[in-house]
């Protein structure tokens, strides 16, 4: 297994991150990585840029820098145990890629019942393409009841590095992979990397997904047709 791209990272923009366009453009370029989608958080955010970061970033960043090719995304927190994400519509259509995420600074966590239908209705919201690091120690859910909604509504479920090594998830991951192998989910392994040295570096994501044996085709990042379905689906043909 091997990262075609990184489809989850933060730049200067989102101020708990650490380098600049440039600077994560060329890693995915000295990774061997052929996409990278930029996806800094969004306004309600504690560190998000205004929403003029995301108007601007058609016209600004070029669709390829030091031969990768860049997707303009975010990460749209939720806002509510409905599932609402922060990101106005608007906004999530007119971007390539949305990730939409729990954190626990904009919701706190609730009872199991709410967390789980807060991933319900995330999972009902068409313009999400991934379900960010849904394995957060601080907002458990019933992952049966959530990944089999997941895979209803044909969303990526993303394993996510940066939090397998800071944030201790990788307990819930070994019941969610299994959960998500079951019932056939496609997962998206990112690095959710702050700081350029991080981009394309998942030793750990991939180390439990060979434990469990995950099947490749379902590991969209690994395959460029699989990768280029998901990101030409909403707004046409963006790269062939």
């Amino acid at each position: 297994m091997k990262l075609i791209a990184d489809m989850h990272t933060h730049t200067v923009a989102s101020t708990h991150a650490y380098s600049t366009v440039k600077e994560m453009a060329e890693a995915a370029r000295d990774a061997g990585l052929e996409f990278l989608a930029i996806t800094d958080h969004t306004p309600k955010s504690t560190d998000g840029p205004h929403i003029w970061h995301f108007h601007n970033l058609h016209k600004a960043i070029p669709r390829e820098l030091f031969g990768v090719k860049i997707i303009y995304g975010a990460e749209s927190s939720v806002t509510d145990y409905e599932g609402n994400l922060d990101l106005p519509d608007e906004e999530c259509k007119a971007l390539d890629w949305i990730i939409g995420s729990v954190h626990t600074d904009i919701l706190p966590s609730g009872t199991i019942e709410q967390n789980t239908n807060t991933y319900l209705r995330l999972a009902e919201n068409p313009l999400v393409d991934v379900i960010g690091h849904c394995a957060n120690t601080k907002f458990p859910f019933d992952y049966e009841k959530g990944i089999k909604a997941f895979r209803e509504h044909d969303k990526l479920v993303e394993i996510n590095e940066s939090t397998i090594l800071w944030k201790n998830t990788e307990k819930n991951y070994r019941e969610i992979i299994p959960l998500c192998k079951k019932y056939e989910v496609s997962l998206i392994v990112n690095t959710d990397a702050h700081f350029f040295t991080a981009v394309g570096q998942a030793d750990c994501s991939f180390s439990l997904l060979r434990e469990f044996d995950y099947p490749e085709r379902l590991i969209v990042n690994t395959d460029r047709e699989l990768l280029l379905d998901r990101i030409n689906r909403k707004n046409g043909i963006i790269f062939r």
